[in-house]
């Protein structure tokens, strides 16, 4: 087999004529095929859920399960990419035109020409190479748009519709596991005064730092950081109980005043500082993660209010 052509090897090879079987099975095996063989098109679905190959020839009229049906059900099966060339003694209209509407790719008549066999099966494992390709490039391009849609392009961090997304799958699964679930909402400190003072271009270089010290700080593998509006942060913390939630918003908020920015607008500190809430729930279905985020809100208001540059917390 041409070494060039695509690393597509195994094939099914159903028909119920056994001279068939052995002269397609010899020909395409020294064409460097792996050739799987069935009988009937019952003993084919048996076959193609158990090795899954990547091209099937199929004779149509056979009994117990023909051609036609078992293309039928292989559609049932969910799968529309596998090429299928039918095998077929009918030549007319109206069976070329059924094998078809029943999902075969291509057909080729009896008897068979080895010859052309060999051609047409290279020609549709080509073209199902090329489709896959193509199938695989849109679905990496969707994941990067995905991807995209959920990345705060300023700070690389998770944006809001990221965080609701998260939240949503993580207040679901903790419900299932019956484990807690934290919530870290930051805000900077008097960051209106920093852009006024030190203008917006600054003011974005502080929230890139920011969120990068957040990004080293939180590192366990589930947890997740994400600008959620502003000047606004939230750290989604599954499995982690109002202690452990307080320890990484304290190693938060000390990682962000120890970067010493300067903010001389700042009646708290001379140095950009956050102020936290924490607030931890088991999640129930009497309730959702907008209870969980109100509360986390109140826990930051009671930080603002108490003067800034410090944590709080909420249980639910």
């Amino acid at each position: 087999m041409n070494t060039n052509e695509p690393n597509f090897k195994r094939i099914l090879l159903i028909d119920d004529d056994l001279v068939v079987r052995a002269r397609v099975s010899e020909s395409l095996t020294q064409d460097g095929f792996e050739v799987i063989l069935a009988k009937d098109g019952n003993d084919g679905i048996v076959a193609y859920q158990q090795y899954r190959p990547d091209l099937i020839l199929v004779d149509a009229v056979m009994p117990i399960l023909d051609g036609f049906e078992f293309c039928q059900e292989l559609k049932q099966l969910g799968d529309r990419l596998t090429p299928i060339l039918m095998i077929t003694s009918l030549d007319d209209n109206e069976s070329v035109d059924r094998a078809f509407a029943s999902g075969a790719t291509d057909y080729i008549t009896k008897p068979i020409n080895l010859s052309i066999l060999r051609q047409r099966v290279r020609n549709l494992i080509r073209q199902s190479h090329l489709i896959k390709n193509q199938l695989n490039e849109l679905q990496q391009a969707n994941k990067s748009l995905q991807l995209l849609a959920n990345l705060d392009s300023l700070t690389k961090l998770a944006n809001r519709r990221g965080f609701d997304d998260y939240m949503q799958r993580e207040w679901e699964r903790m419900q299932r596991i019956r484990a807690p679930l934290s919530l870290i909402v930051c805000d900077v400190d008097f960051f209106k005064n920093y852009n006024d003072r030190y203008l917006h271009p600054t003011g974005d270089k502080c929230l890139m730092e920011v969120a990068k010290a957040m990004r080293n700080t939180v590192r366990r593998t589930g947890d997740l950081v994400a600008r959620y509006g502003g000047e606004e942060f939230a750290i989604v913390l599954p499995n982690t109980n109002a202690l452990g939630a307080v320890s990484v918003a304290e190693n938060i908020r000390l990682a962000i005043k120890n970067l010493q920015i300067i903010h001389e607008a700042s009646s708290v500190c001379p140095y950009v500082t956050i102020s936290v809430g924490v607030s931890t729930i088991i999640p129930t279905q009497e309730n959702d993660f907008q209870t969980l985020l109100h509360a986390a809100d109140r826990a930051l208001y009671q930080s603002k209010s108490q003067g800034r540059d410090r944590v709080s917390t909420l249980v639910v």
